[in-house]
């Protein structure tokens, strides 16, 4: 029986390095797992060792025409680390990157998708935070619970739950 796909995309954010335990909980929950990075996520990964426990390359660049489909369709999706820049992109639905133009179409596709945020209460505070949470809500989107840390002083690894995009997601995932 084929396994449900789980896409996770990774945000450049210094939680980022860790993804591999969010890996590990859907592998161990009967997820297979496929990693799409943004650019600037890239630089915050191991990709060898993320493609090795996987199976699969990294996506992070849009395919050219004719180009072979490195991962199976998404089953679902989890945004983890989601920095300020993806959650108000995606929000305004500005598909400038293959990360962000993947969680565009999924609302279209009707994929369920859970995001855990990763930033600092200065970028929090920003208007435009709160109104594309409120946005992705009526999307459907699935939102961590995570509390922004201190501005300039990155932190907060301790606090982030990478299992509660599973969480979040079981419900969808077994109707």
């Amino acid at each position: 029986m084929k396994k449900p796909f789980l896409y996770v995309v990774v945000c450049a954010a210094g939680v980022a390095g860790d993804v591999g335990k969010l890996i590990t909980a859907a592998q161990e929950a009967n997820w297979d797992v496929g990693v799409v990075a943004t650019p600037q996520g890239l630089g915050f990964i191991d990709a060898t060792a993320i493609e090795t426990q996987t199976g699969y390359p990294i996506r992070s660049a849009w395919r050219t025409p004719g180009q072979p489909r490195p991962l199976p369709p998404a089953d679902a999706i989890a945004v983890a680390p989601a920095t300020f820049s993806t959650i108000n992109k995606w929000a305004a639905g500005i598909s400038d990157t293959l990360a962000v133009g993947i969680l565009c179409e999924a609302y279209g596709f009707g994929i369920p998708t859970a995001v855990l945020p990763y930033l600092n209460s200065a970028q929090a505070a920003h208007p435009a935070y709160n109104q594309s949470l409120e946005r992705l809500r009526e999307m459907g989107v699935l939102i961590g619970s995570y509390e922004p840390h201190r501005p300039k002083a990155g932190g907060g690894a301790d606090r982030f739950r990478w299992e509660e995009a599973l969480e979040l997601l079981a419900p969808k995932a077994a109707g």
